[in-house]
């Protein structure tokens, strides 16, 4: 939802930009085109970047983690009682569960990972999973305002492209508040006022560069 909700500030913003500098419909198609394939693999590059960097670093954690469990078992299982001692398990049982839960390598590392560390070793994400859907969310967010400026020039599209930009502004914001279980109408008002910030300070400034430029 944030990626299509990017996709869709970033590009209504740029056409209606350009096309406030009295651009042809040729070259308002042009750089909305290119507004959408270049901020998609932008945010695609980036999440994936993201992704593996964080990837990377629990892996680094968790090898620090099996390294010191092999070193120092008993130190680990002092821990590792610690920790559900604080939750409220008895001293002895709470040794008892530590000890039994780190008879096996693995099991002890996976215990110690998702208690200590907090992080699950089985889902650490996935860095291409997370670049493509970026990637799609934000092509699908930049491609909405664009659709009319395939198929017409002038005012017209002009006109169509803010039309769908705030349909597609208040029904994200109401998909968001179903997530949030926040006010519908207070969500979808703030998405539709950030879109048409966003987009009229754009167009303004794309309106006085045409003028002089004209």
């Amino acid at each position: 939802m944030f990626g299509v909700s990017d996709g869709l500030v970033t590009n209504v913003s740029l056409i209606l930009g350009v096309a406030g500098g009295q651009a042809y419909g040729g070259y308002v198609r042009l750089a909305g085109l290119a507004g959408l394939i270049a901020g998609a693999l932008s945010m695609a590059a980036g999440e994936y970047n993201s992704m593996r960097v964080q990837s990377e670093l629990l892996e680094r954690e968790l090898a620090i983690e099996r390294v010191e469990l092999r070193r120092n078992p008993n130190v680990e299982r002092a821990e590792l009682a610690r920790i559900y001692e604080s939750r409220g398990v008895r001293p002895d049982r709470a040794l008892a569960m530590a000890t039994e839960l780190m008879a096996d390598p693995e099991v002890a590392l996976q215990t110690h990972a998702r208690e200590e560390l907090g992080i699950d070793p089985t889902r650490l994400g996935s860095p291409k999973s997370a670049a493509l859907a970026s990637l799609l969310a934000f092509a699908l967010g930049g491609l909405i305002p664009l659709v009319p400026w395939l198929f017409a020039e002038g005012t017209a599209p002009i006109v169509a492209s803010v039309a769908l930009a705030v349909v597609a502004s208040v029904a994200l914001g109401f998909l968001i508040a179903r997530f949030t279980n926040r006010s519908p109408y207070r969500t979808a008002a703030r998405q539709l006022l950030l879109t048409a910030v966003a987009a009229a300070t754009t167009w303004g400034i794309g309106h006085l560069i045409g003028i002089n430029v004209h």
